[in-house]
């Protein structure tokens, strides 16, 4: 394939919208500050100023980390299509096919819409049960959105510690089920299914098209979650501005027993997407929230998802599936309890 030029529009409006991007994020908190006092004419101190002040200056901080995630990540994921991970995967031992499975699904694009076409493409290739599993654990839960968006919020120790937990408990889990030799609860049809040639969807974009990927991806994904965005900012700042520390510290601190297996209960049906929790989560540890109980609240929400389980039950019999969702949730439940102890 011959690479075409890069057009000179792209050459400058790059630098141009980092520089215009850097500018306007730096200013972020101080822009804040002015609008709660000054034009809203709010007193910092109180619990409606300090609420008002986190929404203010969260809300366009996330959505521009947002922005500039998405767009990374669309490009990135123009290196690793659905077709490409299969490849790569089909044929590998488990153990090794584990690791590289749960690897693949921080960086290849998933929703819970593509759960049964993911599964039936790499099973009907030859990838074991326990590895796919890995890989449908993993690619919700270690996103990468999540990730950067706690590296900017938090720093790389939280985010580091995110994906190495996220990506132990897709590694452990798929392992487990696939030592269990489940495959007799997948639905038959499954394995009768033959896979299409994709080949003409794995050819290699060049760098003006994997740009125009990471455009589309903005549109596409920030278009769609702003207001989970700004939903999940709004729940943030009234913890932020109204819920004493201490109420929380004994809500979702050390000390109680219960707050990681209540945190888990509590975030299942919370159904949303990992920018919307990421300013709960911020709230929640600024009010003096375990690390481990934040952590597994946040899991619970990205990673044992409703409508993904919903979904997965068209190719996998209710057996496998509470095999799934259990070996999950203890994993994050171990997480959540060690966390605790460490930190």
């Amino acid at each position: 394939m011959v690479e075409r030029p890069w057009p000179r529009r792209t050459l400058l409006a790059l630098p141009i919208f980092a520089l215009l991007w850097w500018v306007v994020y730096s200013q972020l908190e101080r822009a804040a500050a002015w609008i709660t006092a000054s034009l809203f004419q709010l007193d910092r101190g109180t619990h409606l100023g300090s609420a008002v002040e986190f929404f203010v200056f969260e809300a366009p901080k996330v959505l521009m980390l947002l922005t500039l995630v998405v767009f990374c990540v669309g490009i990135v994921r123009s290196f690793f299509t659905p077709q490409r991970t299969r490849t790569i995967l089909a044929g590998k031992r488990e153990s090794a096919g584990n690791v590289l499975a749960a690897l693949l699904g921080v960086v290849t694009p998933f929703c819970s819409c593509s759960a049964v076409p993911l599964f039936i493409g790499f099973v009907t290739t030859g990838v074991p049960l326990g590895v796919t599993l890995s890989f449908l654990i993993s690619a919700p839960m270690v996103n990468e959105v999540a990730l950067v968006l706690l590296f900017g919020l938090f720093g790389w120790r939280i985010a580091a510690i995110y994906a190495g937990t996220g990506l132990l408990i897709a590694i452990v889990a798929g392992w487990t089920i696939g030592r269990l030799k489940l495959e007799r609860f997948v639905e038959p049809w499954v394995y009768e299914t033959h896979p299409g040639d994709n080949a003409d969807q794995d050819q290699t974009p060049t760098w003006p098209e994997r740009v125009r990927l990471g455009r589309e991806a903005v549109h596409d994904i920030v278009a769609k979650v702003w207001p989970y965005v700004l939903a999940g900012i709004a729940v943030g700042a009234g913890i932020h501005g109204y819920v004493p520390e201490n109420f929380m510290a004994a809500i979702m601190g050390k000390g109680a027993w219960w707050s990681v297996p209540l945190a888990v209960l509590i975030g299942v049906p919370m159904y949303s997407n990992a920018a919307g929790i990421i300013p709960v989560v911020q709230a929640l540890l600024g009010k003096g929230a375990a690390l481990g109980t934040v952590l597994a609240f946040m899991m619970s929400v990205i990673g044992l998802s409703l409508p993904e389980t919903i979904i997965l039950r068209k190719v996998l019999r209710p057996q496998l599936i509470a095999v799934f969702v259990g070996v999950v949730t203890v994993g994050i439940l171990i997480v959540g309890y060690v966390f605790n102890l460490i930190m």
